[in-house]
């Protein structure tokens, strides 16, 4: 006998069940896991290099910026954080100070959570632990991509990359996206060239239509051509 739709099985009245996905939101507001919330101003420091690592960070709303500074004083932007990311966990590792400095780009609210307190989450609630590994193996591929694109694209490519990445170009269906204000010195800092070649490009990108600004920047998706043409 033929299931009937919209049933788990042949019994009257029984609707299927959909499982939706875990949400590491939901559940860090709901799990009474002990953490606080903090907000930041736009440039506000949220930790800096050499400081002891004791907390890990979930961002609620807003961008943060990570970056290192050299023994002889040069700083390198290394990431571009965003709503639903994590960061600072390496204190999980070990780690016993931070690596480099985390900086509001925009009105920040982050979560933070102490160290023995994610580890005991971590171990207790098994789809949080799922969730925040397959988070830290995508993060350690996009690293990876980051790489091999400052080696071997060139700076025009690694440009367009970069901003359909602070897009989150994928993460949504919509057709424009607008970027947290973000300097066109920090771009520079994260592709590896200077102000005045990304100001070329954007002048560039933006006569193509490909992006637009007016007090805020729109990215359109057609920019992914620019990555993906030989």
């Amino acid at each position: 006998m033929k299931t009937p739709i919209g049933r788990k099985d042949g019994t009257a009245g029984r609707k299927r069940v959909t499982m939706r996905p875990f949400d590491v939101q939901e559940f860090l507001d709901s799990a009474g896991v002990a953490r606080k919330i903090v907000q930041y101003r736009r440039l506000q420091k949220i930790y800096a290099q050499g400081e002891p690592a004791t907390k890990v960070m979930y961002i609620q709303k807003g961008s943060v910026k990570l970056s290192v500074v050299s023994s002889v004083g040069k700083e390198a932007v290394i990431a571009l954080l965003g709503p639903g990311d994590f960061f600072g966990e390496g204190c999980l590792a070990g780690l016993p100070f931070r690596m480099g400095t985390a900086t509001a780009i925009a009105t920040t609210a982050v979560l933070v959570i102490e160290k023995n307190e994610m580890i005991r989450v971590l171990h207790e609630e098994d789809k949080l632990s799922d969730q925040f590994i397959a988070y830290l193996l995508i993060r350690n591929i996009r690293v990876e991509a980051d790489v091999v694109d400052q080696l071997f694209n060139s700076i025009e490519k690694r440009l367009a990359r970069t901003l359909l990445l602070l897009a989150r170009f994928g993460a949504q269906k919509q057709a424009g996206k607008m970027l947290p204000k973000i300097s066109q010195e920090t771009l520079a800092e994260m592709i590896g060239t200077t102000r005045s070649r990304v100001n070329v490009f954007m002048n560039k990108f933006k006569k193509m239509g490909f992006i637009k600004y007016n007090g805020e920047l729109h990215i359109n998706s057609s920019l992914l051509s620019v990555v993906l043409h030989d």
